[in-house]
């Protein structure tokens, strides 16, 4: 899933939270209490933002040169037409009754009469009207033969909000763990309780249905609480990245309308700068209420009491004024009796959960409108996929953070869906995240390949015990093979590789868990998800083998992008929601991606594809991570350059890797330049930043001729 971590390039030279990272860290670790502002970041190379593989980009039409004349689409035999825009009606208890289905159900599944077919022609631009049309196509599904026996084909959706899981869990298991956050522990009734009562504050003060309220906090025990309670008063989710500077927070807040934030005091200084000295004249007036919490809110005693000291040995200094300019103090709202309010009727079915913006990774972040029926959908899915997973017994590890739609999903919706715990990691640090594994024994870890990578290369990670992990998805990337063996043969458990992006909530694609795992593939459609491949020009489907666009449909696919009717057109054609990625299908319906359309590189007229070229690099055993991308060559038109960083005391030459590259791939695929860096850019969930890259490529003066060899 593809589906990311600390987005270090964002973070400014000098912000507040790295001041508050400075010189705290040694103290911590011997005091155990938490880092303070470095809680909020992970190390460099690490994941802490866009399950998924690709979870970040935008779904955007765009032509490419294949390089390689299209078949003809050979016919296809046609299955029953789904909607999946609108999930079937059913009662919240029906839940349970999803795996329910049959060999002959199945059959039927897969072929099905031709009177259904689907009519996959997008919607043409004006521009577009001379570009030929696709033609109505017959659609397979071959993946549903390698689905293991435990899971449907097709789901039973409850018309509910997401916010019911949490109410559910409740009811079910009300004194059982919820959150393990640094020693505390908070039990679902007091989860619902406390979302319960917040909601209310915030519907008191003015927050109605419908109305956009962000939350910009690390993983904590106040961001779980700070989520139900928003859709516990009919509010939408926007959920904000807390290393985001000035310009990028400003975009969002104001894009989004957000009439409240609930935040960190460690940020409440940005947060003021970009409000202005008059915030109702400022830049994002709409922006009425900031409620302010601290790490301390969510720490056991006595944790809690020295916390603030130490923020103050550190230098970290609270002027923030409460009581003025809209400023409350989040513990000041759980004392008490509460308000006497009653709470506007949850939002369900096609009803906005959440603004979920996209990592940037390509371009201005993008609202993305994921509705109730979406995040029910496919939380629904990954427990289908996951169909060992009981109730009530599973722990899920959280050092993806849940302010993305990966961590949002994977972790904290299925941990609440299936009534388990929920051990929150504020950010990702190799040596906590294996003590942890090793203490708190969680069951289901889901990360990005750079986590993975972190792990099977500590130095000690062989003495400590993961034997207690019995499943982990990979999303935000590419898995290698090597990461992929080494890891399960370290914890025992299964480690898969899927896909997803923010605007499918963002499940779409992963491979068998327990059953017929094709390796360097992202697996298979999740149930009731269509995916097929299209070329992106003519708009045909193409068949198995061939390369084109990813495309894809299904109940977990979003609304639209907010205030983006423009966008929301290119990227939706006909319920089908175009991902802007390269890939192929096997005959047995296992997809592989190729590469982001934008990314594709071409040489003297030959497409090269990054990912299989940091393949190749990423095997010799000198090479931690690798990144590839195109840069302006006179003659070529573009060339290869690859930014390499290498193990911990390992060395290796330029024409090293060149010989290792030319012994494994054709000879205008070698890059041409080498880039040896100490980490590379990311977003928050492990991705490399290809963009930031690329712009440091072009700031670069003789940085070609330095590199090349």
């Amino acid at each position: 899933m593809e589906s990311h971590r600390p987005e270090d390039p964002l973070v400014p030279a000098q912000s507040p939270v790295e001041e508050e990272v400075a010189g705290a860290e040694e103290e911590a670790r011997s005091d155990g209490i938490p880092e303070t502002a470095s809680a909020i970041e992970s190390e460099p190379a690490q994941p802490a933002e866009d399950p998924v593989t690709n979870v970040e980009d935008s779904a955007q039409e765009v032509e490419v040169d294949l390089s390689q004349e299209k078949k003809q689409t050979e016919p296809i035999t046609e299955d029953a037409e789904l909607d999946h825009n609108e999930a079937p009606q059913a009662t919240h208890e029906s839940k349970d009754a999803h795996t329910e289905h049959t060999e002959e159900g199945r059959e039927q599944e897969i072929v099905q009469g031709e009177d259904d077919q689907q009519e996959l022609e997008p919607e043409l631009s004006d521009a577009e009207q001379e570009e030929p049309a696709a033609e109505e196509q017959p659609l397979v599904r071959p993946w549903l033969k390698y689905y293991p026996d435990e899971v449907p084909a097709t789901l039973t959706y409850p018309d509910c909000s997401i916010a019911e899981f949490l109410s559910d869990a409740a009811k079910r298991f009300p004194d059982h763990d919820a959150v393990y956050f640094m020693g505390k522990r908070v039990t679902y009734r007091e989860v619902h309780v406390s979302a319960i009562r917040l909601a209310k504050e915030l519907t008191v003060r003015g927050v109605a249905k419908g109305d956009r309220v962000a939350i910009m906090l690390p993983n904590c025990p106040q961001a779980v609480i700070a989520y139900y309670a928003v859709l516990f008063a009919g509010a939408v989710v926007v959920q904000t990245n807390p290393l985001y500077v000035e310009r990028e927070l400003e975009h969002q807040l104001k894009d989004s309308g957000a009439s409240a934030i609930i935040t960190l005091d460690l940020l409440y200084d940005r947060l003021s700068r970009v409000r202005g000295e008059i915030p109702e004249e400022g830049p994002i007036p709409e922006l009425r209420h900031i409620i302010v919490t601290s790490l301390k809110d969510g720490l056991p005693f006595p944790k809690s009491m020295l916390y603030p000291i130490k923020q103050r040995k550190e230098g970290f200094r609270s002027n923030i004024p409460y009581g003025k300019e809209g400023v409350i103090a989040y513990r000041s709202l759980l004392k008490g009796t509460g308000p006497n309010v009653s709470l506007p009727e949850l939002g369900k079915g096609d009803e906005l959960a959440a603004l979920q913006y996209t990592g940037g990774t390509t371009g201005t972040p993008k609202g993305v409108m994921l509705t109730h029926a979406n995040f029910v959908a496919n939380s629904l899915q990954t427990s289908a996929w996951c169909y060992k997973a009981e109730d009530g017994k599973e722990r899920f590890l959280a050092a993806l953070p849940l302010f993305h739609v990966f961590g949002l999903t994977v972790a904290m919706n299925m941990s609440v869906l299936k009534a388990g715990t929920l051990i929150l990691l504020p950010r990702f640090e190799t040596e906590t995240v294996l003590k942890t594994i090793a203490e708190r024994k969680p069951t289901i870890f889901p990360g990005a390949p750079t986590m993975y990578v972190a792990l099977i290369n500590h130095p000690n990670a062989s003495k400590f015990d993961l034997s207690s992990i019995n499943v982990c998805i990979s999303g935000s990337a590419a898995l290698p093979l090597e990461v992929q063996e080494q890891f399960e043969a370290l914890s025992d458990g299964r480690l898969i590789e899927g896909y997803g992006l923010t605007e499918a909530t963002p499940v779409t694609h992963a491979n068998p868990i327990w059953g017929h795992r094709k390796i360097g593939t992202i697996g298979v459609p999740f149930p009731d998800t269509d995916a097929a491949i299209m070329d992106p020009v003519s708009g045909k489907l193409l068949p198995s083998g061939e390369l084109g666009e990813l495309i894809i449909r299904g109940p977990q696919v979003m609304k639209g992008y907010w205030s983006r009717p423009k966008d929301t057109k290119d990227a939706l054609r006909n319920g089908w929601l175009r991902t802007g990625d390269l890939a192929t299908m096997d005959e047995d319906g296992y997809f592989t991606i190729m590469d982001r359309i934008k990314d594709v590189i071409i040489a003297s007229g030959f497409n090269i594809y990054p990912r299989e070229v940091e393949e190749v690099l990423f095997e010799h055993p000198a090479v931690r991570e690798a990144a590839v991308l195109g840069v302006k060559d006179e003659y070529r038109g573009e060339t290869v350059k690859a930014y390499i960083v290498l193990k911990e005391g390992w060395q290796v030459s330029r024409s090293q890797l060149d010989r290792w590259c030319r012994e494994r791939l054709a000879a205008f695929k070698v890059p041409q330049y080498y880039a040896f860096r100490e980490t590379l850019p990311k977003t928050m969930v492990g991705k490399v930043l290809r963009r930031k890259l690329a712009e440091e490529d072009m700031e670069s003066t003789n940085v070609l001729g330095d590199d090349k060899e």
